[in-house]
C-alpha cells in the first residue's frame, strides 16, 4: 500500500522571536486608529462623550488583541517538511492545518519584510498547484528559512511528477 498523507499537526514550532514580531505588528495596527481618536477627542469638544467611548473601548480591544494574539498565534503556528509532503498549521481565531505534497509543489519561496529583518525571522511560501493557494510558514529563523527553502527545492526536484 502506497504510504499516504493525512492531515495531522505539524512538529515544529516557529521560532519563538514570532511572538515579538507578532506583537509589533499588533501596536502597529492598534496605534494608529488610537491617536486619530485621541486627536479626534482634544479637538472636537462637542462629541468628546462618543469620541471618549470609542477610544477607551479601542484602547481594551486593542490592548487585548497585542497582549493575546502573538501568544495564541505561537501556540497555533507549527510547520513541518518531511520527503513527502509539507505541513503546516496557522491561525488563531481562524486556524487552519494544511498538507501539500512535494510532487504538487511548484515554488518555494522566502520573504523577509523590514520588521521580519529586524527580528532576524522569515517566512516560506510553498505554492502548489491547489485551488487553495499557497502555504505560508511565517516566524522562521531567517537562517533556518534558507536551508528549509534549499532542502525543498532539492526535494521537489528529484520528485516525479509535474506539479499539476
Amino acid at each position: 500500500m502506497e504510504n499516504e498523507l493525512r492531515l495531522r499537526p505539524p512538529q515544529n514550532r516557529v521560532d519563538e522571536r514570532a511572538v515579538r514580531w507578532w506583537t509589533a505588528q499588533a501596536v502597529a495596527t492598534v496605534v494608529p486608529p488610537m491617536l486619530a481618536l485621541a486627536v479626534a477627542f482634544v479637538l472636537a469638544p462637542g462629541a468628546r462623550g462618543w469620541l471618549g467611548a470609542a477610544l477607551a473601548s479601542g484602547a481594551v480591544a486593542g490592548l487585548a488583541y497585542v497582549v493575546v494574539m502573538p501568544r495564541w498565534r505561537y501556540r497555533v503556528h507549527r510547520w513541518e517538511t518531511t520527503p513527502d509532503a509539507v505541513y503546516a498549521s496557522s491561525g488563531w481565531l481562524l486556524q487552519e492545518w494544511r498538507v501539500a505534497p512535494l510532487s504538487r509543489v511548484q515554488t518555494v519561496d522566502t520573504l523577509r519584510g523590514p520588521l521580519q529583518q529586524l527580528f532576524g525571522l522569515a517566512s516560506v511560501t510553498v505554492t502548489t498547484a491547489s485551488a487553495k493557494g499557497a502555504i505560508t510558514i511565517d516566524g522562521l529563523d531567517h537562517e533556518l528559512a534558507a536551508e528549509v527553502v534549499h532542502r525543498l527545492t532539492e526535494t521537489t526536484q528529484a520528485t516525479p511528477g509535474d506539479a499539476t
